[in-house]
């Protein structure tokens, strides 16, 4: 019994002196409020070191970061910048499509019409070119016809150089018109290679206006606000750069390639009327002889 009553004992001690040694290690509420106290503000309390999160701005809101790819800035530029972007997407879909359509109609039209005067080079009279060419259908086609119409409608006329000026005066129109066909589209390149750098640059300007007067009512100066808007209004600009220097290219590359078939259809100019003379003195020689016997 004894043994058992020191047992206890001893376990009493120790109970005790455990609740004893806590209340010693907890703080009183006098303590916290005096740390408090002492703790510095946490704004005032520096980064760390190597933090990468955006700085916080004059509201105490971080920036949201901005994606700019072309598309992303197409879609967030003014409704003006994007009609200006629009239009010029549009030019030079316009440009790419004469330059491509005009190009090919050039490069055929002028295999044909080579081929057509070589087959016509040993022709002597207007029936055998026309022979010659078969059921073609190019310019020296049509000259062909118009030579042999002035020679039909002229057949009771006894002056030869008064059939071979109407012939040249048709010859004359035919040149024209094909001048005129053959150019057709050009002025649409030149006015898209004038005016579309102004155009870009007049949605430039309307989108950097529009992003002063958000940096004005947002006071926010940072670099990472303003960018994003000054550079959909930049954007602008370079739509009218990429409208503009293709149709420049263009339009030069087409003006030799016309100048060069032009040459090709005065030479088939030239080409039927050497014809019609030799085949208007062939046939006032058999007359004039006929008339002397």
């Amino acid at each position: 019994m004894k043994k058992y009553a020191l047992l206890a004992a001893v376990i009493l001690c120790l109970t005790a002196l455990s609740r004893a040694q806590d209340r010693i290690e907890a703080p009183t509420p006098s303590q916290n409020a005096l740390e408090r106290s002492a703790a510095p503000p946490a704004s005032l309390t520096p980064p760390a070191v190597g933090n990468n999160q955006p700085q916080l701005s004059s509201k105490g809101t971080a920036p949201a970061l901005r994606e700019l790819s072309p598309w992303s800035m197409f879609l967030s530029a003014d409704a003006l910048v994007k009609a200006v972007m629009i239009s010029l997407a549009f030019a030079s879909f316009v440009t790419w499509t004469i330059f491509l359509a005009k190009s090919a109609n050039l490069h055929l039209e002028r295999w044909q019409l080579k081929r057509s005067l070589t087959r016509v080079s040993a022709a002597k009279t207007l029936a055998e070119a026309q022979l010659a060419l078969g059921r073609r259908r190019d310019v020296l086609v049509s000259l062909l016809l118009a030579g042999t119409e002035e020679v039909r409608m002229s057949a009771d006329s006894v002056v030869e150089g008064g059939i071979k000026e109407r012939a040249a005066s048709r010859f004359t129109e035919i040149v024209r018109t094909e001048t005129r066909a053959v150019r057709q589209g050009m002025g649409v390149l030149a006015t898209i290679g004038a005016t579309a750098p102004f155009v870009g640059l007049f949605g430039t300007v309307w989108g950097i206006m529009n992003s002063f007067i958000g940096i004005s009512k947002s006071q926010i100066t940072n670099l990472a606000v303003v960018a994003p808007g000054i550079a959909e209004a930049l954007l602008a600009t370079a739509c009218g750069l990429a409208a503009a220097i293709p149709a420049v290219i263009f339009y030069n590359q087409l003006t030799r390639t016309m100048r060069g078939y032009l040459d090709l259809v005065g030479r088939a100019s030239g080409a039927v009327g050497r014809i019609l003379s030799r085949d208007l003195e062939r046939t006032h020689g058999r007359l004039d002889s006929r008339a002397a016997e």
